[in-house]
């Protein structure tokens, strides 16, 4: 199956692609990790292709849309956005229309302008 590699045996790997994401796993004795126990590492070994695309803060005009794009040949499956400066609020943070990127958008009340990171998280369909 394309997008997943396959684990070791006794092995059972899950990756939520909320942009949180957790792991799993069975064996004998062995626990589950909690969320924040999860590294980029379990989720590369569990989705083909993984990768964290950034576009560090910048700041725009409140309400301007700001992009990142997945490299070629990958598809977006999860991500987020940051509001950055004094009563900053982030408006939207949602993947783009054709799945290659997210959209990061914010504003502030006593500014015309905000900063505005973006992140999405890549991997092969």
């Amino acid at each position: 199956m394309r997008g997943l590699k396959a684990l070791g045996a006794g092995a059972l790997a899950v990756t939520l692609v909320s942009g949180a994401g957790w792991a799993a796993q069975a064996g004998d004795s062995q626990t589950a990790p909690t969320s924040g126990q999860v590294s980029r590492a379990a989720a590369a070994a569990a989705v083909d292709g993984y990768q964290v695309v950034r576009l560090p803060n910048a700041n725009v005009p409140n309400f301007q849309r700001r992009t990142v794009y997945c490299p070629s040949g990958k598809v977006v499956i999860g991500g987020g956005a940051e509001a950055q400066g004094n009563d900053a609020t982030l408006v939207g943070s949602f993947p783009t229309d054709d799945g290659r990127g997210w959209i990061g958008l914010g504003r502030q009340t006593r500014y015309a302008d905000v900063g505005i990171s973006v992140y999405a998280i890549c991997a092969y369909a």
